[in-house]
């Protein structure tokens, strides 16, 4: 089976996730979200795979999440979607993800197994 991570190297939980899924056997593709963000589409379907809103995948408590006032603002998904895109580090990880379709959050890291 292939999967892709969604992966920050300087993230502890996404190192974790990152060696349960190499030490499974798993075909790997590794993301580096941060440098090859999602588009919105990409990002909306990873959304609907996870059954979760936009908000309950972003990192509120990010500085860049702060800055924009996030937390008081009532965004429609799209306009999420858009943020989350435009700065990605509001994009919690890691993510994995199969080529069947299936995804599944990393937190804790031990979650991913669910998707192997």
């Amino acid at each position: 089976m292939a999967v892709q991570i969604w992966h920050n190297p300087r993230c502890s939980k996404s190192r974790q996730a990152l060696k349960i899924v190499e030490a499974s056997g798993a075909e790997l593709e590794i993301r580096r979200y941060l440098e090859d963000p999602p588009s919105t589409a990409e990002l909306d379907g990873v959304l609907k795979m996870l059954g979760m809103e936009p908000v309950e995948l972003a990192r509120l408590k990010e500085g860049v999440a702060k800055e924009i006032g996030l937390k008081d603002k009532d965004l429609s998904r799209e306009e999420w979607l858009e943020i989350m895109v435009q700065h990605p580090l509001l994009i919690e990880r890691p993510i994995v993800i199969t080529e069947d379709g299936r995804a599944v959050l990393g937190r804790p890291p031990e979650a991913v197994r669910e998707v192997l």
